[in-house]
């Protein structure tokens, strides 16, 4: 296998003129990932700011910034059709536009559904720029194709763009405003197009396939389905759940989303996401393992903020600066899973093993050290151990995927279902049911403090209600948070002992086809689909 994929010569883009030197054109792709990855429509670390200075709530900015996620997990079923269809170089121009237009019209709307669909047009664009210049230099990264290698490589760029967005948005709002993080990246990116017009050539592939056979409709009933359960999740405590009209009307068009694709799906002969992709043994270990490792580690979304905030006083920028501990966790990470998961081939059960170990370490390090007094420096060990367990379990279990079985055809959708599980559910599934249960706990624990400050305490005249008021909620937040995570901490302990108990022999050796063999799949898709739709149109009276 090694050998099938050893390359014939030095490695070359033949999209980049000869003039530029050869060592210097996969660094010229690795600078277009980065503007694209910082250009994601609306930017969650300046939501305080968009708060006080617009009509939107803090709902309504995290709606759009998953609404971003769910286009480029959406785009993931078709991206190599769109590649094998346009140049690398209209692919980048085309994207830099949109994504231009998406950074005015968020840096100037202030309307939720202008501000959700221009992030998901965006989240489409921005994923399919990704994979044109991450495609481009694959044999650049890894000459045998060994995915593992590769995505490492991905996720130290995706996440560590996440961390580094945040820092510079929280920076240019302190500085200025935060709407001029839109105008740097407007800029930046009219940069890229000009770079890419002198630099990239408008070379063609070997063979024209054209966007025929794609089920589009699936794709918009899908991507409806992964909005309402978004909305469900993000809006669920605002509206009170399952007592608001909005609630149960997202729930129910989005039960009709998914019940109408899984009848499509029941007889097209190219649906957007297969019966064979959803039955994957490795797809539904994924999606199992992800909703347990990342509502255990939600409290990031819940409490990070709350504790760091509310207890320890911080500003914004001492705030944003703790994205540097967690930065450091994921090119720690990325880099452990380089030497031994990619190069040394440890086995997937060893990997999330540790994964799981590092989750309960960030529990138990809270549990025990959660203060009034906690120095801003005794937050990095757990911030580090939670991004280097995150990138840890994502790397892996992409990798599975990819060692799956599937046949190419049904790999993409098999990634639709990897990132909208792993980017989109487990950001607010966990994230939304620790909150009402803080919510809950809460609620019980200041009742029980205000009950114990009146029954040892009669004579409190003398000190202001407010001030009674706001130490009793205060505690409370402490209490009920040590408890949250020493439940979370025995389910983590619990998780890990499952783990480790079972037993799995399989090691990483999932090799990336060559892009002619992929071409010629795609292609034969294509030819498959006009046959069809010929004998369809011969038979009809």
């Amino acid at each position: 296998m090694a050998d099938w994929h050893a390359p014939q010569g030095p490695f070359d883009i033949p999209d980049v003129p000869d003039y530029v030197p050869r060592r210097l054109k996969p660094y010229l792709f690795i600078l277009f990932v980065l503007i694209v990855q910082f250009s994601g429509g609306v930017y969650l670390a300046a939501a305080t700011d968009m708060v006080g200075t617009t009509a939107l709530m803090q709902e309504d900015v995290l709606m759009a910034g998953y609404a971003s996620i769910i286009g480029l997990v959406i785009n993931f079923a078709v991206m190599f059709r769109i590649k094998f269809r346009f140049s690398v170089r209209n692919q980048l121009l085309v994207s830099s536009m949109v994504l231009i237009a998406a950074n005015i019209i968020c840096a100037c709307t202030t309307s939720v559904p202008v501000l959700v669909i221009t992030c998901f047009v965006a989240g489409w664009f921005r994923m399919q720029a990704t994979f044109a210049c991450n495609s481009t230099i694959q044999l650049w990264l890894t000459p045998v194709r060994d995915m593992a290698i590769f995505f490492c490589y991905v996720y130290i760029i995706v996440d560590s763009v996440i961390q580094l967005s945040g820092i510079a948005t929280i920076y240019t709002a302190f500085f200025s405003q935060w709407e001029y993080m839109h105008w740097i990246m407007t800029g930046l990116l009219a940069l890229m197009m000009i770079m890419v017009m002198v630099l990239i050539k408008p070379v063609r592939g070997p063979m024209f396939i054209p966007l025929l056979g794609i089920d589009w409709i699936g794709a918009l009933l899908w991507a409806a389905f992964m909005m309402c359960f978004t909305f469900i999740y993000v809006y669920g405590n605002y509206f009170d759940w399952w007592d608001s009209g909005e609630i149960r009307g997202a729930a129910l068009l989005g039960i009709a989303c998914l019940c109408i694709n899984l009848w499509r799906a029941s007889f097209l002969h190219h649906p957007y996401i297969s019966f064979q992709a959803m039955k994957n043994r490795n797809v539904i270990r994924a999606t199992a393992i992800y909703l347990v490792f990342f509502t255990l580690i939600a409290t990031e979304h819940v409490f990070e903020h709350s504790y760091a905030a509310n207890i320890l006083w911080f500003d914004e920028t001492n705030l944003i600066d703790l994205n540097w501990y967690v930065f450091a966790g994921i090119i720690a990470g990325c880099a452990f899973t380089y030497f031994t998961f990619a190069i040394r081939k440890w086995r997937y059960k060893t990997m999330t093993a540790i994964a799981f170990g590092l989750a309960v370490i960030y529990l138990a390090y809270f549990y025990f050290v959660i203060d009034y007094g906690v120095e801003k420096e005794m937050l990095f060990v757990p911030l580090f151990i939670r991004g280097a367990g995150a990138v840890i379990i994502s790397i892996v279990f992409l990798t599975s995927i990819v060692q799956s079985g599937l046949p190419f055809q049904v790999f993409p959708q098999a990634l639709t279902i990897n990132g909208f599980t792993g980017a989109v559910m487990g950001a607010t599934f966990g994230p939304a049911v620790i909150g009402e249960i803080l919510r809950r706990t809460m609620a019980k624990n200041a009742d029980l403090l205000s009950a114990n400050i009146v029954d040892f305490n009669p004579d409190l005249t003398h000190i202001p209600i407010a001030r009674i008021y706001g130490m009793v909620q205060t505690q409370a937040l402490v209490v009920s948070m040590k408890e949250i995570y020493g439940w979370l901490l025995i389910v983590a302990l619990t998780s890990l002992l499952v783990i480790l108990v079972s037993y799995s022999s399989v090691r990483p050796f999932a090799i990336f086809p060559k892009w002619s063999n992929v071409r010629r799949v795609i292609k034969h898709i294509v030819r498959t689909d006009k046959d069809i739709r010929n004998n369809e149109i011969c038979t009809q009276p």
